[in-house]
């Protein structure tokens, strides 16, 4: 089989991609497994433009937000399915300080964030004392939905590859690449965390974590807002259920949920809300990271045949999006890529 593309990994990263080629009209086979504990499929999927403590515009929003509405609005046409749901989020402040920081970044001009007009609107849903702000536009993204239908798409159009890809079998030529019997111009790989062992790419500065969540039942808390304090409750498609997490660590970086994470989060929501809970699931998966918290895209500076689209670390419903595109079009049209993202900035590391 001769394709354009190979692309190892189906998570958030290799969906985008091989949809924006597909609109492009370009020939591809992904190769993935289906393992359910990676990041996307455990992830809320949450687009949210202020990040950090001090309440930061994150990086690139401007551009990102618009870019991740789209996309996905354009996916949900092509599938006609609902993927992305606009919930604003309600930030109720930890302390007088934090209050005091959102104030003045409000002050200062920042329009993704504003006072909350009614300060004791959610006093019967949620305990809190400092008051609350609203952080505008979020949304959640069902992402496990949307890489499931886009599994359904791949294996219908004979684009699949369902095992695990094993660098071995990878060929390399002048014209190339061929794995098994299938021969590509150029493998790209989006392999979230297990890129930190990737042979063209174990040099970067992947700075791997491990999250968990639950997934709580809680039919009396309103589904209309991402509900923040000291954890974050997403709510999912189904009516009454919510994500609740997450959590960052740095080491005993297993797929395996952890009993410490789960006491610790019902302990949390027990002292928040106002509503009696159940838990319905626990998850963990470990993040694709990286030391620069920005993503690694584009080609090997020795290997023009190999790419990369990974790195999104917790942010990668908003940054895919705009990556995966941006990735697209430098392969297709030689179209620059972000300074800060294209991977040709560790050169020297990748040429040892």
């Amino acid at each position: 089989m001769n394709v354009d593309f190979l692309i190892v990994g189906q998570g958030i990263s290799g969906t985008l991609l091989s949809w924006f080629l597909h609109r492009a009209g370009k020939s591809f086979v992904v190769i993935d497994n289906g393992a359910d504990s990676i990041a996307s499929k455990v992830a809320a999927g949450i687009i949210n433009p202020v990040t950090g403590r001090r309440y930061q515009t994150t990086w690139k929003a401007d551009e990102l937000l618009p870019h991740a509405e789209k996309t996905y609005s354009e996916l949900g046409a092509f599938f006609d399915t609902q993927y992305l749901f606009r919930k604003h989020i309600i930030d109720f402040f930890p302390s007088p300080a934090a209050r005091e920081i959102f104030v003045e970044r409000i002050q200062g001009g920042n329009t993704y964030m504003d006072a909350y007009p009614d300060q004791n609107h959610f006093n019967r849903h949620i305990k809190y004392d400092f008051g609350c702000g609203e952080i505008r536009p979020a949304y959640v993204t069902n992402l496990g939905l949307l890489l499931a239908d886009w599994r359904k798409w791949l294996i219908d159009h004979n684009a699949l590859l369902p095992e695990t890809f094993e660098a071995e079998r990878l060929q390399l030529s002048d014209d190339g690449v061929r794995y098994s019997d299938i021969r590509a111009e150029k493998i790209l790989f989006c392999e979230g965390a297990p890129g930190n062992n990737n042979p063209w790419f174990h040099l970067l500065p992947f700075a791997l974590n491990k999250g968990e969540a639950l997934i709580i039942e809680c039919p009396d808390l309103p589904n209309t807002h991402l509900y923040k304090k000291g954890f974050l409750l997403a709510p999912l498609p189904v009516q009454g259920t919510f994500w609740a997490g997450s959590s960052y660590a740095w080491e005993g970086l297993d797929e395996g949920p952890t009993e410490a994470f789960r006491l610790k989060t019902v302990q949390l929501l027990e002292a928040t809300l106002q509503h009696p809970f159940k838990v319905l699931l626990h998850k963990a998966a470990v993040r694709p990271a990286t030391v620069e918290r920005r993503p690694f895209v584009g080609l090997h500076p020795l290997h023009q045949q190999v790419g990369i689209l990974n790195g999104m670390g917790t942010k990668g419903t908003s940054l895919a999006p705009y990556f995966a595109q941006q990735l697209v079009n430098h392969l297709l049209h030689d179209a620059p890529l972000t300074p800060e993202a294209d991977v040709r900035r560790f050169t020297r590391i990748l040429s040892k």
